[in-house]
């Protein structure tokens, strides 16, 4: 057990505080606790989805801090901040020509949780959480390990309506490094709250997943 603390912000900042230039990464299997959804992110059911999320995550982080036995590896942590994979239904895919409505939107936030946390005590959480505040979401909510592997990532400054502005710059640049984008869906990390923060302002991390034919990728932290 570890008496430092662990900050993402200060130990991770290759993977949560890229530039705003487009940067090629590896990103290895990290553990998540996710949900996952379909419609406008702007309506009020959203909220609902990143609130059952924040309510597990930090359930999970302050019943560790209590247990006097604690898992190998522990050490106290910061909350990671919260993330949404991003995609389109099945018909808006089949009709698209470059410009979607939001309601068609497909997404699966997350968490991400540290290396010691596993399915178990994740379960014993929920099932707390269900004692204490329960939400018909909590059912949807799951643990998972998700590999991303080599990836495009920048740093979007702005509001999230003007994120295609930088994926041009990502594209331009796989092109440029002999890179290829597997597929439409990304995956952004949010570290602006948008209810306090002006549009102009929101930072964002932006994120799709690339092959390549070669492997020589930094995986600094």
């Amino acid at each position: 057990m570890s008496n430092s603390k662990h900050e993402w912000r200060k130990n991770e900042k290759r993977v949560y505080l890229p530039k705003a230039n487009p940067e090629k990464i590896l990103i290895p299997e990290y553990k998540f606790i996710t949900i996952e959804g379909e419609g406008n992110p702007n309506s009020d059911f959203f909220a609902e989805y990143i609130g059952v999320l924040y309510a597990m995550a930090y359930a999970i982080k302050m019943n560790l801090k209590k247990e006097k036995i604690k898992p190998k590896g522990y050490c106290d942590y910061t909350v990671y901040p919260l993330e949404g994979v991003w995609d389109l239904n099945k018909e808006a895919k089949k009709e698209y020509n470059g410009t979607f409505d939001k309601d068609d939107l497909v997404f699966k936030l997350m968490i991400r949780q540290p290396n010691f946390i596993n399915e178990t005590f994740f379960e014993q959480m929920r099932n707390q959480v269900k004692e204490k505040k329960p939400h018909k979401l909590l059912g949807n909510v799951k643990f998972e390990k998700i590999t991303d592997g080599e990836c495009v990532q920048i740093m979007h400054i702005g509001s999230y309506d003007n994120e295609p502005e930088s994926f041009r710059l990502m594209e331009a640049y796989a092109k440029k490094e002999n890179l290829t984008r597997l597929s439409k869906t990304h995956r952004e990390i949010y570290l602006s709250d948008f209810r306090k923060v002006a549009p102009e302002k929101l930072k964002t991390v932006l994120r799709f997943k690339v092959k390549s034919n070669t492997s020589s990728i930094d995986v600094k932290k």
